[in-house]
């Protein structure tokens, strides 16, 4: 039976995302197990008058290819894959988990080798086309979310398709007051970081490059970060899953990293010069999204949380930090994650997840719904 949450989807990916026009080319990348909202997406562009183009992607091919990679291979590959890119318009990509632990075995230089051949293509359609990026519910992805499959798909379809409109008016406020801030600080249990946003632009993130959205981002005055930040939500990077995070900076740089995985964390901080340093701060209010679930597309945005992003800054707020990582670390900051406040300019704006200034209310999760 057909879903009729697929079919609002792909028009929402279409019509609110892409904002596609007729005679456009737009590339739509997928999982083979993402073909319902494939084939809903292909039908949808038609519709508009454009030109769909397709590809499908397999974890446990990309694994084989990544193991035996070599650097002239991925030259070519990039090469391709920046010529692609610059003969679309826009860009779909789909995830569709099948195995959280897949690239487990995959040695950290063969991700490294890719990470860095295949930045400049990404990077040229994330800042010279439109795109967005979304993932589809697989049994997989419902399992590393604690939740059986049919509760995951209502879920992720729920939230995929709320009302953006809403959300992006609701953010302006927010986005004014960041590009009006100098010093940030915050300060849960373990926490207490201080840096400085200012003159760094802030962006609305309201379902044109993410479904789900929900969040406003900047990136800190690359060496002003000092303290330590403790994260308390589990992030999986390049198939491993970290917890019990924690951070300490000294002008900008990572001194000394904690975790579950100490080794592993640390040669991934090591992969290059851009790695111990953070692109992006950002704060996340999606009131549907309460609770980790181990995939950064949602957890970024959960309702009461904030992020830092290890590695490469966004061309649209950039502070000059080059790196072959971005790797977002989640701290939610409610109540029965321990609470917490953020402050700009020493004035508290956020406490315990909750918006504190009026300007500032419409975000609080009652009135964003």
């Amino acid at each position: 039976m057909k879903d009729e949450r697929i079919t609002k989807l792909a028009a929402r990916l279409i019509h609110h995302s892409i904002q596609l026009q007729p005679k456009e080319r737009i590339l739509i990348r997928g999982h083979i197990n993402t073909k319902p909202l494939l084939k809903e997406l292909i039908d949808e562009i038609y519709r508009v008058g454009a030109y769909p183009y397709v590809e499908l992607e397999d974890d446990e091919i990309s694994r084989h290819l990544l193991l035996g990679n070599v650097k002239e291979q991925l030259d070519t590959a990039s090469q391709w894959a920046l010529k692609k890119y610059t003969d679309i318009d826009a860009v779909i990509i789909i995830t569709g988990e099948e195995n959280n632990a897949e690239m487990n075995d995959v040695p950290i230089e063969r991700h490294r080798l890719q990470g860095e051949a295949m930045n400049s293509p990404t990077l040229f359609y994330v800042n010279n086309r439109r795109w967005v990026l979304l993932n589809y519910p697989t049994k997989a992805s419902a399992q590393k979310a604690g939740m059986t499959f049919n509760r995951y798909e209502d879920f992720l379809l729920n939230v995929c398709t709320m009302d953006y409109g809403k959300m992006e008016a609701a953010l302006k406020p927010l986005k004014q007051l960041m590009q009006r801030t100098d010093k940030v600080r915050i300060v849960s249990p373990r926490t207490d970081l201080t840096f400085s946003i200012k003159g760094m632009p802030a962006v609305i993130c309201a379902g044109k490059n993410n479904l789900p959205d929900g969040e406003v981002f900047t990136a800190p005055i690359k060496d002003s970060l000092n303290g330590r930040i403790s994260f308390n939500t589990p992030t999986t990077y390049e198939g491993i899953t970290f917890s019990d995070i924690e951070l300490n900076f000294k002008k900008g740089k990572i001194i000394k990293a904690t975790s579950n995985h100490d080794p592993e964390m640390n040669r991934i901080l090591n992969i290059d010069e851009g790695s111990r340093f953070i692109g992006e701060f950002a704060i996340g209010i999606n009131p549907y999204i309460l609770e980790p679930t181990d995939d950064i597309l949602f957890d970024e945005k959960i309702s009461g949380s904030l992020h830092l992003a290890l590695g490469l800054a966004y061309d649209e707020a950039d502070n000059g930090n080059r790196s072959s990582i971005h790797w977002d670390m989640v701290l939610i900051q409610r109540p029965e994650y321990g609470g917490g406040d953020i402050y700009f300019d020493d004035v508290l704006i956020r406490r315990d997840g909750f918006f504190v200034l009026p300007e500032l209310h419409a975000l609080n999760p009652n009135s964003l719904k």
